[in-house]
């Protein structure tokens, strides 16, 4: 496969289009409002609906204009939203026409039997338009920006139905556009099956990046060393100089390990940084993305309050995340989402950073995480976390080995993820220069 579309050639002649966010189109394309070449929003449920009528529901968080749909809910009418109303068949595409900037666009397959979409997607119908090449039509980058421009609201943009038909849409002869389609699905789903190897790649690579913490951590940096039993069940052997230690063993006695302010509200423009839960993280713990808090209300939880060095453990909802406070945030406290972990003088903080993140560890708090919704670590299996402890200096040299290896890790991810970008502009481009006529396809799509 290509990896670039400089292969393919314009067409032999152009002609202005009439409109100036589109320019010219080849000299054979029309030009119409996409009203006057499909229907929209033809059928819907009516509230006399049977009660127990069963269906497949598709809400516009389960649609985006890379994949289609994503997900989807199996409802009966009684139970059903108000908004899961709109009937859709095969060949339609659904465009979001509230929080446009989302970009949930979608065409219905024969697979997608007995759905029903929300009220938020007008439907569209195509009648003297090929429904691949709408679909591609629809969801290429000049479409959609003119719907995000037309869209009203700042915090919800919307647009209504009967606007978005009134857009214009350039298109050439029915055989040409079944062309542009079949060529299309060729190559998109190329570059798909691509982008595809690459997930699966990080994916691999990230494993890799925990087994090779969970065993600096759990087993040491030298391979020959003698062993003994932990005598904890999840952490097997270890090296035999090794202590097994609570948690609270490694904080100092007036910093112990503690989460933060129950209700941190009111939040304010100016006021005392609080770390929640889903702060935890090394690239979103930073002063600008934080919330704060008067300082009134947290003049009470001094306690909490966090220094420069200090870990935070995320103990509610996405469990497990753990990062370490920056000078900026010297002073700022936290939520009851996050558990502060100081350490004591003998021990090293990026050690105890890894050993934390440590699959090791996870699986130990995950075992007595508490709710059925949202999981939880209580406190106090936290501070009774058995962990194994080496002496300071080889705590040390397992964390300057850990750092150097995880950063080749990190670079190999980051390069895949610049490639994956780039394949997604790359579909990106070919959908929009396919659909306006800047490439000509007839002879690869093989109809010339």
């Amino acid at each position: 496969m290509t990896t670039s579309i400089s292969y393919l050639k314009p067409y032999p002649a152009y002609k202005l289009s009439g409109i100036e966010w589109l320019g010219e189109v080849p000299a054979h394309w029309e030009v119409r409002r996409l009203k006057y070449l499909a229907t929209v929003n033809d059928e819907a449920l009516p509230e006399t609906t049977d009660p127990d009528m069963e269906f497949t529901y598709v809400d516009i968080g389960n649609v985006d204009s890379f994949r289609g749909i994503t997900g989807t809910e199996d409802l009966v009418f009684e139970d059903a939203p108000s908004r899961a109303r709109r009937i859709v068949r095969q060949g339609d595409v659904i465009v979001s026409t509230v929080r446009t900037y989302l970009k949930a666009i979608a065409r219905i397959k024969p697979t997608d039997a007995n759905l029903i979409v929300s009220t938020g997607f007008a439907v569209i119908r195509p009648r003297d338009l090929d429904s691949g090449f709408t679909a591609y039509a629809l969801r290429s980058p000049y479409f959609v920006d003119r719907v995000v421009a037309h869209s009203v609201g700042v915090s919800y943009p919307a647009i209504n139905a009967s606007e978005l038909s009134s857009l214009d849409v350039a298109f050439p002869p029915l055989p040409e556009q079944h062309a542009i389609a079949t060529f299309l699905d060729r190559e998109t789903a190329r570059i798909d099956a691509l982008v595809a190897k690459k997930e699966r790649l990080i994916e691999l690579l990230q494993e890799k990046r925990t087994a090779l913490i969970t065993r600096a951590i759990t087993s040491g940096l030298d391979p020959d060393a003698p062993l003994k039993d932990s005598g904890v069940e999840w952490l097997g052997e270890i090296p035999a100089h090794w202590e097994v230690k609570r948690l609270w063993h490694l904080t100092p006695s007036h910093r112990r390990i503690m989460y933060g302010i129950v209700l941190p509200g009111p939040y304010v423009e100016d006021g005392i940084p609080i770390v929640k839960g889903g702060d935890v993280s090394s690239t979103r713990l930073r002063l600008d993305l934080l919330a704060r808090t008067a300082e009134e209300i947290e003049r009470r939880y001094t306690k909490s309050r966090l220094q420069k060095g200090d870990l935070v453990y995320a103990i509610r909802g996405s469990i497990g995340d753990v990062a370490m406070i920056p000078e900026e945030l010297e002073g700022a406290n936290l939520t009851q989402d996050a558990a502060r972990v100081a350490y004591s003088e003998d021990c090293c903080g990026l050690w105890l950073l890894h050993l934390l993140k440590s699959c090791a560890v996870f699986a130990q708090l995950e075992a007595g995480a508490l709710g059925a919704t949202i999981r939880g670590i209580n406190i106090r299996d936290l501070r009774r976390t058995s962990i194994p402890v080496p002496p300071m200096v080889e705590q040390q040299d397992i964390a300057t080995y850990i750092q150097s290896e995880i950063e080749k890790v990190d670079n190999l991810i980051a390069s895949i993820r610049k490639a994956i970008q780039y394949l997604g502009e790359l579909r990106s481009t070919l959908i929009s220069a396919a659909v306006t006529g800047r490439i000509d396809v007839r002879e690869e799509a093989g109809c010339k």
